[in-house]
């Protein structure tokens, strides 16, 4: 076993055990600050790639401080058989105390020369979509979110699935 010994000058460890003990202290702040503002995060599966308009993804959040602000945002997944540049999605928020609010959102999905934007490989693409940003829960309790799409399509074909991300700011 590696032995550490002490600098009585500095007070500073040295040797091999002190390298791996700062590693592990530096890898574990690593792993901590990566995820740490995470609040909530959840993945809606769309079956076979055909998303019904009447079938919303449904999340739901508990929020407990209502002093802190968050940042809302969605992930798309659709392939590269996606039809538009486009799409358009509505966002029910239902508050605790039952009081609904409904945001219509617009991205695009290409640029004007039909590169695929967002992240991927293959025919994936995963497109990160901000809602909101710097906001705050004005209720305690369980909040209710469903996303729906709103293009002239009943069922949308390409869309695999579609996540919710709020984290802490």
């Amino acid at each position: 076993m590696a032995k550490a010994e002490i600098n009585h000058i500095t007070g500073e460890m040295t040797g091999n055990r002190s390298r791996i003990i700062v590693a592990a202290l530096m890898l574990a702040a690593a792993a901590t600050a990566c995820n740490s503002g995470i609040q909530y995060s959840e993945n809606h599966r769309i079956e076979e790639g055909q998303w019904n308009m009447y079938d919303p993804a449904k999340y739901s959040c508990t929020v407990d401080d209502t002093v802190m602000t968050y940042d809302i945002g969605l992930s798309l997944r659709t392939t590269t058989d996606y039809p538009y540049r486009n799409i358009y999605l509505f966002m029910v928020t239902t508050f605790p105390s039952g009081t609904s609010v409904t945001d219509t959102i617009h991205a695009m999905v290409t640029d004007e020369k039909g590169r695929w934007l967002g992240k991927g490989t293959g025919n994936i693409r995963e497109l990160t979509l901000p809602i909101r940003s710097n906001v705050w829960f004005p209720e305690a309790g369980e909040y209710h979110f469903r996303v729906m799409h709103g293009m002239r399509d009943t069922v949308l074909q390409g869309v695999h699935d579609i996540g919710m991300i709020i984290s802490r700011r």
